[in-house]
């Protein structure tokens, strides 16, 4: 049994008239007529009671017309399912990103998803580090990642989406904290609140402070923004961080702006030998918020 030949049916059964359905269907009778024939020959059964004036289903074609509804819906769902699918419009999509991105580009990354990918369902993993981004793009159990440049993989792929200044964030009660720029060799006798050592941040702030004259005195490492800045507010020391994360109010916490600051890149960053249409819809989005936003150009 063909998939035209069940709709031949259906077309008939609901009409109760092989004129009226050879109509509907767009062909002459005859033919029509031979093809509901071919079907009940291929099934060995009767499906129709023909008269005259009206056909009527036998309990067989009740039973035909009652599934073969479904069948039909069911295929037409999965064409336009794969058609979605085909064409990037719908899927989900594992994304890793940093824990300063959280306070950045992230929220309206996801906004704009939902307005114009509803169909894309991402699952997100957040206050990752460059090199776990890294590693679970090359594994695949990460299908994008938002991460601070530069990578280490040439199997990784990338755009700028972001450049941001670093601050300063110090406890509010510090001689610091007046607002004014602080300049990096005002930190040297500070403990410093850093991310693990093999974070892209951790090797920025330990060349700041290099071209400051001296080497940062560690108090805590965190992988988290939010811990480290945790840890600040509780008077544990300072942290050099993107400014992106100044939206992050915290009591106790004040942030300054730095002298003299390089700037901290944010990309999203994808295999490059995924092809995926799902993939580069969801690269271009980003990139499209991002030049919203800054009027930033993304390179690879």
């Amino acid at each position: 049994m063909e998939l035209r030949q069940l709709n031949y049916f259906i077309a008939v059964a609901e009409e109760r008239h092989f004129g009226r359905a050879a109509k509907r269907l767009h062909m002459a009778q005859p033919p029509l007529s031979q093809q509901i024939r071919q079907l009940e020959e291929q099934l060995g059964v009767k499906l129709l009671d023909r008269t005259t004036r009206r056909v009527d289903l036998t309990a067989a074609g009740q039973e035909l017309l009652d599934r073969g509804r479904k069948i039909v819906n069911e295929v037409e769902t999965l064409k336009a399912d794969v058609y979605q699918v085909g064409n990037g419009a719908t899927g989900v999509l594992r994304v890793g990103f940093s824990g300063s991105a959280t306070y950045g580009v992230m929220p309206k990354v996801v906004r704009h998803v939902k307005q114009a990918l509803p169909g894309l369902s991402m699952t997100l993993q957040g206050e990752m580090l460059t090199p776990a981004m890294e590693a679970g793009l090359r594994d695949h159990t990460l299908d994008a990642a938002m991460l601070r440049p530069p990578v280490a993989s040439s199997e990784i792929e990338y755009k700028v989406v972001a450049r941001e200044k670093l601050v300063v964030a110090l406890p509010s009660h510090s001689p610091l904290a007046t607002g004014r720029p602080v300049a990096i060799n005002e930190l040297q006798e500070q403990p410093f609140i850093t991310y693990p050592p093999e974070s892209v941040m951790y090797r920025m702030v330990s060349e700041l402070c290099r071209r400051g004259g001296f080497q940062p005195r560690i108090g805590q490492v965190a992988k988290e923004t939010s811990t480290m800045l945790s840890f600040v507010a509780a008077g544990g020391g300072v942290a050099v961080v993107p400014e992106a994360v100044c939206s992050f109010q915290l009591e106790g916490v004040v942030y300054a702006p730095l002298e003299d600051s390089p700037d901290s890149e944010l990309a999203v960053a994808w295999r490059r030998e995924d092809r995926s249409t799902l993939l580069h819809n969801f690269v271009n989005l980003v990139m499209d918020v991002s030049e919203a936003t800054s009027g930033t150009k993304g390179h690879a």
